[in-house]
């Protein structure tokens, strides 16, 4: 039994009930909460040692945070999901995280730019609790809702048509094949007609 079957089994029942109906969106939460840190690491990282340019630091964080996003959204949060090839699934992935990219700079854009809350107009951490707030938080909320919506309709968007034993590989009218019984031997019925 696994650790989250265990922490499942010690809940209430209506959480656990709310918990399971909604597992896939908490599931993804989670991934982006992993995505997040990962983005955040990576910000700070390059903008405090590497880079002093906050957006080029945003730039490079997002593309690790997605690629890791990617992998862990495919094989857990929406595992069950697909009716896609694997190919096309990423790429449009990649152009829905590419929109929502967007989504993620512009609250930093308008902090560092429009709203002026870099040095020397403010206080060194003034500056850096703006670029948290504005990225960090306002960015990643933005950019997660658009991209949970996203994903569903168009990368993910037929529920239960992978499952375990289904390779990755499986176009998925083949993929449904798996999943279903095997046909029924009717030769008795033949034989039932014949006699008749």
């Amino acid at each position: 039994m696994s650790v989250v079957h265990k922490v499942l089994d010690r809940l209430p029942a209506p959480l656990r009930s709310v918990m399971l109906k909604h597992r896939e969106l908490l599931k993804f939460a989670v991934v982006g909460g992993t995505a997040w840190v990962i983005d955040t690491i990576v910000f700070y990282t390059v903008k405090l040692w590497i880079l002093d340019k906050p957006l080029t630091a945003k730039v490079i964080a997002v593309l690790v945070a997605t690629a890791a996003s990617y992998v862990l959204n495919r094989e857990w949060s929406f595992r069950t999901r697909g009716g896609r090839r694997p190919g096309h699934e990423a790429s449009l992935f990649f152009v829905i995280s590419g929109l929502a990219f967007v989504l993620y700079l512009a609250p930093l854009a308008v902090s560092r730019y429009v709203l002026d809350l870099k040095q020397p107009a403010v206080s060194f951490v003034t500056e850096q609790v703006a670029d948290f707030v504005s990225s960090q938080i306002i960015g990643v909320l933005l950019g997660m809702i658009f991209r949970y919506w996203a994903f569903r309709r168009f990368v993910f968007p037929q529920s239960g048509v992978r499952n375990l034993e289904t390779s990755y590989d499986t176009p998925p009218s083949e993929a449904d094949d798996l999943d279903s019984p095997p046909p029924a031997d009717d030769s008795r019925d033949r034989d039932r007609i014949r006699r008749r």
